[in-house]
């Protein structure tokens, strides 16, 4: 089962004899995942230059950063099982589909040092495992593209998880919800200094419809005017694309209070002026929806909950808000749609309010 790696040509991020570097161009998490890599391998094995060409070879962010995290979790289960990641084959790769299925997942150790880390979490999700194994088949497939000979794609007839499209676990928001959740970061954020910032922020996620990948990689300059409308000029669409968004006037005003005059930097940065990470988003909207007495959630949710509000509107427009929501594709768009009316429309709230006459009838 363990087998040889196959023989393959240098891949696009091979090292060349050059005085420049390769790897020098290689994306944030390319570059991640080769140094974690080179750590457990050497240089001399093709596997850290290949898997980091691979993860450069993805063009959003967003895909970088979740095949390098599903990769990471199939090399380590790979070497337990004494096989070379490049030499796994089916019967390994199908054990891995069920090693995801009751494996405990890491978690930080409270009061441990620094990074230290166990695995006595719940076991991973059906969305972490479909990552995992789309990340390992993504990477075969990458491999056959590079070789000579071609390889052999063992994740070709493992079975995934099936993932209920109208499903989210992320809690929605009602428009009074959000309404509250602004209220309470312009207001009543625990940090004064910060509530500006906090403010236009929500308002650009909410009233954009953005990506919070594609706003935090924003930059003052990209502001601009067009036709009449207030622009973000958007350079990391999912895919690879570009994009103006226009911005309301009220968010526009919150954003301009907020920069107070900055002409250049991060659009949304840190008290140094660095770049704002999603971590940082994530723990804001977490203190944001407990001081305002909301369900907990991330900031992915708050695309899902514009393009629902949306929809609602009396005139809406499915194609504009398609176009708008940056939706290559018209279903999914409706399938923001159909969550909804699976809530709204269920027959149960009809048959409890019946119910619910008759006891208080006796």
């Amino acid at each position: 089962m363990t087998g040889t790696a196959p023989v393959l040509r240098p891949a696009a991020g091979a090292l060349s004899t050059g005085t420049r570097d390769p790897r020098d161009l290689w994306p944030e998490h390319a570059r991640r995942l080769y140094d974690h890599l080179v750590a457990l391998y050497g240089e001399t094995d093709p596997l850290p230059t290949l898997a980091a060409a691979w993860i450069g070879h993805q063009r959003s962010v967003n895909t970088q950063r979740s095949y390098a995290r599903g990769f990471r979790v199939f090399e380590e289960f790979a070497r337990e099982h004494g096989a070379h990641p490049m030499a796994v084959k089916f019967a390994l790769a199908d054990s891995f589909r069920l090693y995801l299925e009751v494996t405990p997942t890491w978690v930080r150790v409270k009061g441990g040092r620094r990074g230290e880390m166990v695995r006595t979490g719940e076991p991973y999700s059906e969305a972490s495992r479909a990552n995992a194994l789309s990340s390992a088949s993504s990477f075969f497939t990458y491999l056959d593209k590079v070789s000579d000979d071609g390889v052999k794609n063992p994740f070709d007839a493992v079975q995934r998880p099936y993932l209920d499209p109208d499903y989210s676990p992320t809690p929605g928001y009602t428009e009074q919800e959000w309404a509250t959740l602004v209220v309470t970061a312009r207001d009543h954020h625990r940090v004064e200094a910060y509530r500006k910032r906090a403010y236009a922020l929500l308002l650009m996620l909410y009233t954009c419809c953005l990506r919070i990948d594609s706003l935090l990689a924003a930059r003052v300059e990209d502001l601009g005017y067009d036709k009449g409308h207030r622009v973000l000029l958007l350079e990391k669409m999912k895919g690879g694309g570009r994009k103006k968004k226009p911005i309301p006037p009220v968010t526009w005003d919150a954003l301009q209070d907020y920069l107070g005059g900055r002409e250049t930097g991060w659009l949304f940065c840190t008290a140094s002026g660095g770049q704002l990470d999603e971590p940082a988003v994530w723990r804001l909207l977490q203190a944001l929806a407990k001081r305002a007495g909301l369900p907990l959630r991330g900031p992915h949710g708050v695309k899902g909950d514009a393009v629902t509000h949306a929809l609602a509107k009396k005139d809406a427009r499915p194609d504009k808000v398609q176009s708008w929501a940056d939706h290559k594709d018209s279903r999914t768009t409706q399938r923001y749609n159909r969550r909804k009316e699976l809530l709204d429309d269920s027959p149960g709230y009809g048959i409890g309010a019946d119910l619910a006459g008759a006891l208080n009838e006796n």
